[in-house]
């Protein structure tokens, strides 16, 4: 007899569907399954046995029969164990011990050698790409807190094998998942009460906050850049509904969800010895990076300079198009990359040129191969670049009176503005968004102007100095942008204190 069911792969952050189809023909007792299946999938058998005997079914083995097993499409190979559940069903219904379905279902699931459902990987982002296909989806339990907040009516969650079997079988019924309400949740600012900083670094990070601008810390070792840099992503607003879907997808995807959705924008980290795959993604089957595991928040990269040339190169490509592309002989892939860019980096490999407290040490061709690695292309992507003093020491101790609370709201509600008005953060905006959404007064337009020849100014330069201007005047809430707003995102640009 022959069977046919459905089950799914992940390739990118998109489900793939997979038939698995059961067959058994006459011949030596064997097991089989075809279609590129790698090692985790060949192990199933064994899995599938075990489980099949848990619960008193017959295993493949005791049928006297060649049963081969075939996923396709077979020309796409298929990982992980997440199809166990599609080819148990399968094969009890290729042997008859179960009915046929009538009903078009998807299976998703790994099996434990007692029968009981494992949490697999990708489910969120497989169900949202393809629930739609389906009458019904199953999921093991373990999935809970991944889709506790998904809004579809056809998903059933189940514990065992034998839960399945007897709701397919009519025995035992069960009800269709019924989804938590999303709630926004209250703020902590507990870490952030400890930054000290000066007004001007102050307003600065709220602008580039606000609008998602990216933003370059440098000064000497020990001024706090790294403090505040991991601090920024406490100043962002919680993930709504459609943003905190998006990044939790992400996460299932990588196999690095760990506490179910995921409601904080993300803050990632990575050490200046990780590998260009690690952050920029890719593998033969390609993965997310940490330049995706960031989307919608905040990656940091501490000691700039010190990350390998072709990863550094490799950031022009997401902080330009919000998206990274994955090439492959056979595929494409693109993986969401929209995050707030945040980097730290000393003046020089010693940490003190300029300093006018403490000798720099350094010779010129030492520093100038430090800058060396930071291309003109990559650091013209850079939205402001802040220059952290160090603190004196009657202001180490000096009472912080920051309003953290006020910040946020403040925050918040610039980042509504922009949605409200155009859809996107100003750092997102597009030539002609920026012609339609950012109107200068003629004093700014011709500021900016006699700024292009005696700033040498890219076109690129232009457009993110007035997108900054255009998140300075949102905050002073202007509807045009005045030549105060233009001068004050010229000189978060200025790199004359980091020039040799």
């Amino acid at each position: 007899m022959f069977s046919r069911v459905f089950s799914a792969i992940l390739e990118g952050l998109e489900g793939k569907i997979v038939e698995v189809e059961t067959g058994l023909l006459p011949g030596l007792t064997s097991f089989s399954i075809v279609g590129l299946p790698d090692k985790a999938i060949q192990e199933a058998k064994e899995r599938i046995t075990l489980a099949l005997k848990s619960i008193n079914a017959k295993p493949p083995l005791k049928f006297n029969r060649k049963i081969i097993v075939n996923l396709a499409p077979a020309d796409i190979k298929k990982e992980g164990s997440i199809l166990d559940l599609a080819i148990a069903i399968s094969f009890l219904i290729s042997t008859k011990q179960i009915s046929q379905i009538k009903k078009k279902i998807l299976f998703l699931g790994e099996l434990s050698l007692d029968g009981k459902l494992r949490k697999v990987k990708g489910a969120l982002p497989i169900i949202l790409s393809l629930h739609k296909y389906f009458e019904e989806v199953y999921l093991p339990k373990e999935n809970l807190n991944e889709v506790k907040f998904l809004k579809i009516e056809n998903l059933y969650l189940f514990d065992s094998l034998k839960e399945v079997i007897d709701h397919l079988e009519g025995t035992n019924k069960k009800e269709p998942f019924k989804n938590e309400e999303f709630e926004e949740m209250e703020e902590n600012f507990d870490e952030l009460e400890f930054i000290k900083i000066t007004n001007f670094l102050l307003r600065a990070i709220i602008i580039s906050a606000s609008g998602r601008h990216n933003l370059i810390l440098y000064g000497p070792p020990g001024t706090g850049k790294t403090l505040i840099a991991r601090n920024i992503v406490s100043l962002l607003p919680r993930l709504n509904y459609e943003e905190s879907l998006e990044v939790t997808s992400i996460y299932s995807a990588a196999n690095k969800l760990k506490e179910g959705f995921i409601l904080n924008p993300p803050f990632r980290n990575p050490h200046h010895t990780a590998s260009a795959v690690a952050i920029l993604g890719g593998g033969q089957n390609p993965k997310p990076g940490e330049v995706t595991l960031a989307h919608k928040g905040v990656l940091f990269l501490d000691e700039l300079p010190e990350f390998r040339r072709d990863v550094l190169e490799g950031l022009r490509e997401p902080l330009e198009n919000g998206e990274i592309t994955i090439a492959r002989s056979n595929k494409i892939i693109k993986f969401p990359a929209k995050f707030m860019f945040v980097a730290a980096y000393n003046p020089c490999p010693c940490g003190f040129y300029g300093d006018n407290e403490k000798e720099c040490i350094c010779t010129i061709s030492e520093i100038k191969k430090y800058h060396k690695k930071l291309s003109g292309p990559l650091m013209d992507r850079i939205d402001m670049k802040l220059n952290v003093p160090r603190l004196k020491s009657e202001e180490v101790f000096k009472d912080n009176s920051i309003n953290f609370h006020k910040i946020k709201e403040v925050i918040l509600e610039l980042k509504e503005k922009q949605i409200k008005r155009q859809g996107k953060f100003n750092s997102e905006l597009n030539l002609k968004e920026i012609k339609e959404f950012c109107k200068l007064e003629f004093e700014a337009e011709r500021l900016i102007q006699k700024s292009i020849d005696s700033l040498k100014l890219s076109l690129r330069s232009i457009h993110k100095i007035i997108k900054v201007a255009r998140t300075i005047a949102d905050l002073e809430n202007k509807d045009k942008i005045e030549k105060d707003h233009i001068g004050e995102a010229i000189q978060y640009r200025s790199t004359e204190n980091i020039d040799l």
